[in-house]
């Protein structure tokens, strides 16, 4: 038998092809006239497991097919339940690309391609290392449990009613989810903390019809004014939310979390550059890093009212409206966040403005201890990848499946994203490192290994 580097460097050529013939598939899940290649991709993951011989299917739902494959179980060893995606974000506006999006072109180490980081490319790093494994040691050492969905960039309705219904099929010690991004080029990373979200929108109204702003300006309450007082006192100068007991359940950071934060290679003025703007602006205390990933924000998304055409009209509104949200930190709710802003919200409210507060949707925070033994598995296993070891970071947006992981199935998840910030996922030119592909499979490789030492 050879041994498992030999094995990934021999094969490595094909392991590039094989993601090249995934990608070619153009598995947009938004679009109705993808559905056949929706088919299409689940049905080339399912071959790819038996080949590999995994017990596999492909289950139908309301929607687009999961496919779902296990191995043996290990007695006395972990169960690990990898999760991806292989459906993809609508590869709109084409004439921005500079390749066509489902015809993948290798160029200056990268693969360019719809879904090339998001999230074919991760999620095969996990299927190639099983192979390599399997190859050259035999059985793996752990039961592996693959759930790959395609309704993940649409909102994974149909994977919701599977995991609530086939959750003795899913029990495991631990998820597995590569789909995230390292810190930078050179630097991998460990996520550990997601934030979450409660979103709104408030709409706001005044007078029967839009009036004349000359005739009566001056003693009837504009609904725009009126919204926007209302928005500017939600926060204050210093970037603090003014919803009373926002904060209550804020875990503050801990000494190490904040010295790990400070140590990160980030370099606030290329941030600047690479966003352009000017300066940087949130809550007062708080580096840059701990604002983004782990410190709760407002912010506004959408406003409207009032004359939108060209040129002037001196009309005051009959109503207006805003969207907004709060990112939230792990142990904050966002019902207790809904239930605390409407009464706020209503004593801010002037006469003669009547208010309505639709709560949109919201999902809590995640955070996964860094002393878990899990975490401590995994960055020995990212490390025997790259080569280095990889720094723990948090992310200031919300993945709501790893919520999900955690109440239905009560284990927590590693985020292990081989990705890169500028890897353009959702925009044109999409592309993934093929040096941190093969990173990634060795790390995967790695990983079976290491999670195998903890007891169950």
């Amino acid at each position: 038998m050879p041994d498992l580097p030999q094995y990934l460097e021999k094969e490595a050529s094909r392991f590039e092809e094989e993601l090249c013939e995934l990608l070619r598939i153009p598995s947009v899940s938004a679009d109705s006239n993808c559905r056949d290649d929706m088919h299409r991709a689940a049905g080339w993951l399912h071959e790819r497991f038996q080949a590999l011989g995994l017990a596999s299917e492909i289950v139908k739902t309301k929607g687009h097919p999961l496919v779902y494959a296990e191995s043996p179980p290990v007695p006395g060893k972990p169960t690990v339940l990898v999760y991806g995606h292989y459906d993809v974000q609508p590869a709109d506006p084409l004439d921005e690309w500079d390749t066509a999006p489902f015809e993948p072109a290798v160029r200056d180490g990268n693969v360019y391609a719809r879904g090339a980081t998001d999230d074919k490319g991760q999620l095969l790093t996990h299927v190639n290392s099983v192979e390599a494994w399997l190859a050259t040691r035999g059985p793996l050492p752990l039961q592996l449990k693959f759930l790959i969905e395609g309704e993940e960039e649409i909102g994974s309705e149909n994977l919701e009613v599977f995991l609530r219904n086939e959750s003795k099929r899913l029990a495991c010690d631990v998820v597995v989810i590569s789909d995230t991004s390292q810190f930078g080029e050179g630097c991998p990373a460990i996520t550990y903390g997601l934030r979450g979200i409660a979103y709104f929108e408030l709409r706001v109204s005044g007078p029967s019809q839009d009036l004349h702003s000359g005739v009566f300006g001056g003693s009837v309450m504009n609904p725009i004014n009126a919204l926007t007082q209302i928005m500017s006192r939600l926060i204050d100068e210093s970037g603090r939310i003014q919803v009373p007991g926002f904060y209550d359940d804020v875990v503050p950071l801990t000494e190490r979390e904040r010295a790990e934060f400070a140590s990160l290679p980030f370099d606030e003025a290329a941030f600047c550059s690479q966003i352009g703007v000017t300066a940087l602006a949130g809550e007062a205390g708080y580096s840059t890093l701990e604002r983004r990933w782990a410190r709760p924000t407002f912010d506004l998304h959408g406003i409207w009212g009032g004359y939108q055409g060209e040129g002037g009209k001196t009309v005051l509104p009959c109503r207006a409206g805003a969207k907004f949200s709060f990112r939230l930190v792990p142990q904050q709710d966002p019902h207790r966040i809904a239930a605390a802003l409407r009464p706020f919200l209503e004593s801010l409210c002037p006469p003669g403005i009547r208010m309505e507060l639709i709560e949109m949707h919201g999902a809590p925070g995640a955070l996964v201890s860094l002393e878990s033994p899990f975490m401590s598995a995994a960055a020995t296993a990212v490390e025997r990848g790259f080569g280095q070891r990889p720094v723990f970071i948090r992310e200031g947006g919300s993945i709501p499946i790893v919520t999900r992981f955690k109440e239905v199935l009560g284990v927590d998840t590693l985020l292990l994203g081989w990705g890169l910030e500028d890897d353009h996922a959702h925009g044109p030119n999409e592309k993934f490192s093929l040096a941190d592909f093969h990173c990634g499979i060795r790390s995967s490789a790695a990983l079976w290994e290491e999670l195998s030492k903890i007891a169950p």
